[in-house]
């Protein structure tokens, strides 16, 4: 397990909701961190996954820092993250293989690094987000100038 960062201090635009949830989870930004970059070192070595990120991620630096942010907002409710997830995937080659791969390694990675409670929590959310994604993605293909429709 990873030496912690004392550091490393949560900033949350919803202090209380965060403390809870730390509190419920066992996640602090540290896990997260640990998480997203043990995931992405898997990402990047995997023969399905890997080319679709090498082809376009040239410094790894700000991606990961973007996806701590995006980790910390989706699983702590921080709020830190504030970009726009389907545009940035709508021109990937990516389909519901890709979805499931990448969710395949999240689970593994999550069990690895984080809590029983922790992991099931990042991993629900993980799924959510898949699922949403991948419709989007797929709609956003078909039909380029079409508003998605998530189920």
């Amino acid at each position: 397990m990873p030496v912690r960062d004392p550091s490393l201090k949560i900033v949350s635009a919803r202090p209380e909701m965060t403390a809870a949830i730390m509190g419920e989870t066992g996640l602090d930004e540290q896990l997260l961190r640990d998480l997203v970059h043990s995931f992405y070192e898997k990402v990047r070595d995997d023969p399905v996954l890997g080319p679709i990120f090498d082809a376009r991620i040239e410094d790894w630096g700000p991606h990961l820092d973007r996806m701590v942010a995006f980790w910390s907002s989706v699983a702590l409710m921080t709020g830190r993250y504030h970009g726009r997830p389907v545009p940035a995937h709508t021109p990937l080659p990516i389909e519901g293989a890709h979805f499931r791969r990448w969710l395949a390694l999240f689970r593994e990675t999550a069990h690895e690094i984080c809590p029983p409670a922790g992991a099931a929590h990042v991993i629900e959310r993980a799924e959510r987000i898949a699922r949403s994604l991948h419709i989007a993605v797929e709609q956003a293909q078909a039909s380029p100038d079409a508003i998605p429709i998530l189920r």
